[in-house]
């Protein structure tokens, strides 16, 4: 018989007549599983972006219906949430501004633009730039008169900076609750700001004294203004109380909030 060519031919046949425990081999069948790999990861991270994006939203409008009072277990969030009004805010003065869709602004994404938000120099808080612009919501009664209003807050803890929102009575001064969303403080000590044990003490608290000044504490003992502006600290998690007593202050400070609810008790927003 005469001998045939048995030499394989093209890319793949030179492939797979390599010896499974060459280097070679193993090398290519290690990058192409890592290609392969990492081409379902982006195809699926893409693929799911829209559904975490709606998680997303129907999470905040969560948060912001328990602050409020208003959530309630089984309940048709999307449609209890338009109950509420969203509003984008310019911090500075204290006003509505309709240069932006308020249901669709991101307060968050504002604060890394350097053309929406600035560097703070007095910074308490721990959040280094600030959105010159927020997102606030009002909730009215049946007559149409304003019962609640919801404000974004946040600033650093012990371990990370703290997301959530503080809901106040009509009279713009007094708490009805506060609630954080997103934070990575210690489990059993700083994470019990999630506690509604701790969170009910804020309840009818107040934030400005009678001189208008921010009076609302968390501390250790009650401040000289007493105890209806005081907020017993968590045991165990002093830099996490303090944090939360800095963000609070700052944000219902003339840096924060202090020009818009001073509109809202006068009158001057309805």
């Amino acid at each position: 018989m005469s001998d045939q060519n048995t030499e394989p031919r093209g890319p793949i046949g030179r492939f797979l007549a390599m010896p499974n425990d060459s280097v070679a081999k193993t090398l290519i069948v290690a990058v192409g599983l890592c290609l392969f790999a990492s081409m379902v990861v982006s195809a699926a991270a893409v693929a799911l972006r829209p559904i975490q994006a709606q998680n997303q939203l129907r999470d905040k409008q969560v948060n912001i219906l328990q602050v409020a009072g208003q959530y309630q277990e089984g309940m048709d969030v999307g449609a209890a949430f338009e109950d509420f009004e969203p509003h984008v805010l310019e911090l500075a003065t204290g006003e509505f501004t309709d240069q932006f869709d308020a249901r669709t602004f991101d307060d968050r994404a504002a604060a890394a633009d350097p053309e929406l938000s600035h560097a703070l120099e007095s910074d308490p808080a721990g959040i280094g730039r600030q959105s010159d612009y927020v997102t606030v919501y009002l909730l009215r009664d049946s007559s149409g008169a304003l019962d609640k209003v919801i404000l974004p807050v946040y600033g650093y803890g012990l371990w990370s900076t703290l997301y959530g929102f503080i809901a106040l009575e009509e009279d713009a001064n007094t708490v009805y609750g506060l609630q954080f969303y997103e934070h990575a403080e210690t489990p059993g000590l700083g994470a019990e700001v999630d506690n509604p044990r701790w969170r009910s003490l804020w309840h009818e608290k107040k934030i400005y004294d009678d001189e208008g000044d921010v009076a609302i504490t968390v501390a250790k003992s009650p401040p000289p203004e007493g105890q209806d502006y005081y907020i017993d600290a968590l045991s165990g998690a002093t830099l996490t109380s303090r944090g939360v007593d800095n963000l609070v202050k700052f944000w219902m400070g003339e840096q924060g909030f202090e020009p818009f609810l001073e509109k809202l008790r006068a009158g001057e927003i309805e």
